[in-house]
C-alpha cells in the first residue's frame, strides 16, 4: 500500500527535487507552499509523512506547523521530518521540541532523503 507525503516548502524547485527523488518509490505526493495550506491539507489527507520547510514566509514556519501537527490526536502515527539550511545543535532542539520525527539538513542527497523515511516507522 503506497504512502501520502506531504511537502511543504516555499520553492518550487525543492519541492520539485523531492517529488523527483520520491516518484520512483511507492508514494501519493502533495504539495504545499506555506504552513496554512499545508494544515488545511494535513487535514484533508493525513499523510504519513510531512517533510516540513523549517524557514517559510507567512503567519507560520516549519517548527509551528511541527508542533500544531503533533498536539493533534487525529495526527497520530504521522511522522514528521523537518528540512532546513540551519544545521546547530540548537536548531536540531528547537525542531526536536516541536515534535518532529527526524531533522534533515539541507541540501541533502536524494538518497539520503529516501533511506531516511525507508526507516521512519510509518504505520501500517
Amino acid at each position: 500500500m503506497s504512502k501520502t507525503v506531504l511537502i511543504v516548502d516555499d520553492h518550487a524547485d525543492i519541492r520539485r527535487l523531492i517529488r523527483m527523488t520520491l516518484e520512483f518509490e511507492d508514494y501519493q505526493i502533495h504539495e504545499a507552499v506555506d504552513g496554512e495550506s499545508a494544515l488545511q491539507l494535513a487535514a484533508v489527507l493525513r499523510p504519513d509523512v510531512v517533510l516540513l520547510d523549517v524557514m517559510m514566509p507567512g503567519s507560520m514556519d516549519g517548527l509551528e506547523v511541527c508542533a500544531r501537527l503533533k498536539a493533534e490526536p487525529r495526527y497520530a502515527g504521522m511522522q514528521v521530518v523537518l528540512l532546513s539550511a540551519r544545521g546547530q545543535a540548537r536548531d536540531r532542539e528547537a525542531g526536536l521540541r516541536a515534535g518532529a520525527d527526524a531533522y534533515m539538513v539541507k541540501p541533502f542527497s536524494p538518497l539520503q532523503l529516501i533511506e531516511h523515511l525507508a526507516n521512519l516507522p510509518l504505520s501500517a
